[in-house]
């Protein structure tokens, strides 16, 4: 962070640069240099990309699965990980009873006996049980081949703090050598996803779906809590990450910004 905006000290450098006698060697090492910096960044951002994703499906195929299936068929009595899931096949079960009723009601289907219909009930609860018996065991094999993932992860970002910095450097010179309404565009997309006023139906979605790729019961208190401080905090940084270092950067990307935003 400098007294004067980014762009304009490294104008001024590169018309410094142009004046000295070996301007092109400098340029030429620059260009190597720069080569260099992207295949190593885009190396490193492959490999944090598919090895954890490689860890994980190895880990969920071979040895996560089989152990916790193995450990499931010992207990047969349990099927469900928590009451909502149970409460879901009940309510599945009541529809396809209520389905029958109606369509013999309609003549849709025959008149079924009394034995007939309590065997139809039982096929479906039969099959209720081990889907939700399948989806019991999706979810605790999800909770430790996420972990195992996590902590791939880690280990790689801590072992690979050099290429990390590399990388770290290279998104910086991407981000601040994009035009000025580029970045007041990204800002405003990311912005408007994260933080708008249609993103709380989004966030629902998405903390459902992974309360449900845990196996963790669904709690309204605790997606209203998230979105009403999340979301908040984000923006917050947003306008942070604006006022302390692009507006320093590239004042002409905030003065962009506010007027598409107007």
């Amino acid at each position: 962070m400098n007294f004067l905006p980014r762009s304009i000290l490294r104008t001024l450098r590169k018309f410094q640069q142009t004046l000295e006698p070996n301007a092109e060697a400098k340029v030429v090492e620059e260009f190597r240099t720069s080569r260099r910096q992207t295949i190593d960044s885009t190396r490193f951002l492959l490999i944090l990309i598919v090895v954890p994703l490689l860890v994980n499906q190895l880990s969920r195929n071979f040895v996560i699965t089989p152990l916790v299936k193995k450990f499931w068929s010992q207990g047969q009595s349990v099927v469900f990980l928590n009451p909502s899931q149970e409460e879901k096949a009940l309510a599945e079960l009541k529809r396809f009873e209520q389905v029958l009723d109606f369509e013999a009601r309609i003549s849709k289907t025959p008149k079924l006996s009394t034995e007939m219909r309590q065997s139809k009930l039982k096929e479906k609860a039969i099959a209720l049980k081990e889907e939700y018996k399948t989806k019991s065991v999706n979810a605790v094999t999800n909770i430790f081949a996420d972990i195992l993932t996590a902590a791939t992860f880690i280990f790689l970002i801590v072992t690979g703090k050099q290429q990390l910095s590399i990388l770290k450097s290279f998104a910086s010179d991407i981000t601040y050598s994009l035009s000025d309404s580029a970045k007041a565009f990204l800002i405003i997309i990311a912005t408007d996803i994260f933080v708008g006023y249609h993103s709380p139906y989004g966030w629902e979605i998405i903390l459902e779906n992974i309360l449900s790729h845990f196996g963790i019961p669904e709690n309204k208190n605790f997606i209203s809590l998230f979105i009403a401080t999340v979301p908040v905090t984000m923006d917050t940084i947003f306008k942070y990450w604006i006022f302390r270092y692009l507006n320093r950067s590239s004042p002409s990307a905030v003065a962009t910004y506010r007027n598409m935003n107007e």
